[in-house]
């Protein structure tokens, strides 16, 4: 697709690449803007200010391989530092694609960098002495590794990891909303997706919620993305597909039921395609590796708990905190949910609480490494280094020479 053909799409066809990330970092201007606090001692002004790190990297994964390239380098090149994008080795185009509109927008040449590979190019990112600052989104086997060498080297670095997203169900729930949600949230993107919707947990059991979502998982449509109508398209490779399936039979062998079956699904001329369809496991514990594991393909957990205090300790036991949702038209059991869960983006009848980009996407315990998140508030803190200036003037030629230590005090 050339540019021009891009940007005549509709505006809802663009929406994946020119996200609010985006514009958010047009606003950068006021974003990174200091404190000025006049006079604090007798003729002394103290103000801080923002300045660009230098060189900033970011290493993305598979998955959105538009979306997440636009959560790093926008604030980082608009916080004043030049930038080295790598994107994934699975699907690069996007990242090209996206640098070509950023040239045409008018970054100047050499701002924004794209470099290809796989391990050797991770690794040269964390050791290289000019790159100051590392964003990663992927794997926490990945991220963990980036973590700790990138650290070492005295880098600044924010890794989004794994996850295992929960809802807590109550009984009081509107029931088409609620069906329509976890639907939505556990099969969209192929389940291939940090915050999909992987297991709810049903407080009073699952039994008279499964028909439901057995019903609209069967009216999906599973095929190639690029053909019309598509609900569902394949997961990454033939490896993740393989990995996906299983996992499901991992549960079945440990005791969960099968509700709905995606597995060996055909798909009409696409026959060696990585499919597999939206598939159901009730009866699930956490003790089975289904749930252990983030299976990051369409397979939505139930799991039940006898109260919500109970599922509320079910979803903090879980290491993962990327993300975690009620289902309720109680308030005081939404309040509750907000107040305990150990998650660091929560969801009240919001199936994918994502916040928009002027807050920060706040995943916690095993989903995030680092000290700031990405973008809103704590993006801008990440691709920037604060400076405090006190400044004096005034004539001091007949003042002694002082020893104490500076105070507030008026001379």
């Amino acid at each position: 697709m050339s540019i021009r053909a891009l940007l005549s799409c509709s505006s809802k066809q663009r929406y994946g690449l020119f996200n609010e990330v985006v514009e958010h970092s047009c606003n950068m201007a006021s974003l990174q803007m200091g404190e000025f606090v006049e006079n604090v001692s007798s003729g002394i002004d103290t103000y801080s200010i923002r300045q660009p790190l230098g060189v900033c990297a970011g290493i993305c994964p598979f998955n959105f391989p538009a979306m997440i390239p636009l959560w790093m380098f926008p604030l980082g090149v608009t916080a004043g530092n030049t930038y080295i994008l790598k994107p994934s080795e699975k699907d690069p185009g996007a990242a090209m694609l996206l640098a070509e509109l950023a040239m045409e927008a008018g970054l100047p040449a050499g701002v924004l960098n794209i470099v290809h590979g796989t391990h050797d190019v991770v690794n040269s990112i964390c050791d290289d002495p000019n790159i100051k600052a590392v964003s990663f989104v992927g794997s926490n086997t990945a991220g963990m590794h980036i973590y700790a060498r990138a650290s070492a080297k005295g880098k600044r670095v924010q890794c989004n990891m794994g996850a295992k997203n929960h809802a807590i169900i109550m009984p009081d729930a509107n029931i088409d909303a609620t069906l329509n949600a976890l639907v939505s949230a556990g099969f969209g993107a192929a389940g291939q997706r940090c915050m999909a919707l992987s297991t709810a947990v049903f407080v009073g059991g699952s039994k008279h919620w499964e028909e439901g979502l057995k019903e609209r998982a069967k009216q999906l449509k599973v095929n190639a993305g690029i053909e019309p109508g598509v609900d569902l398209g394949p997961v990454i490779s033939k490896q993740a597909k393989n990995r996906i399936c299983n996992l499901i039979e991992s549960g079945v062998k440990s005791g969960a039921r099968l509700v709905h079956d995606g597995r060996g699904i055909e798909v009409p001329n696409y026959k060696e395609g990585n499919f597999v369809g939206p598939t159901i496991l009730s009866g699930v514990t956490s003790d089975m590796e289904c749930y252990k594991e983030e299976i990051f393909g369409p397979v939505l957990l139930c799991m039940e708990a006898g109260s919500l205090e109970e599922a509320i300790d079910i979803v903090n036991k879980n290491q993962y905190g990327n993300g975690a949702s009620i289902f309720t038209t109680s308030g005081v059991a939404a309040r509750k949910f907000q107040h305990e869960i150990e998650a660091g983006q929560v969801g009240i009848n919001i199936p994918i609480p994502v916040p928009l980009p002027f807050f920060s996407f706040t995943g916690s315990k095993a989903s995030f490494a680092g000290d700031l998140n990405f973008y809103g508030k704590a993006g801008v803190q990440f691709y920037t280094q604060i400076k405090t200036i006190t400044s004096q003037w005034k004539d001091l030629s007949g003042q002694g020479v002082s020893m104490a230590f500076p105070t507030s005090q008026k001379i």
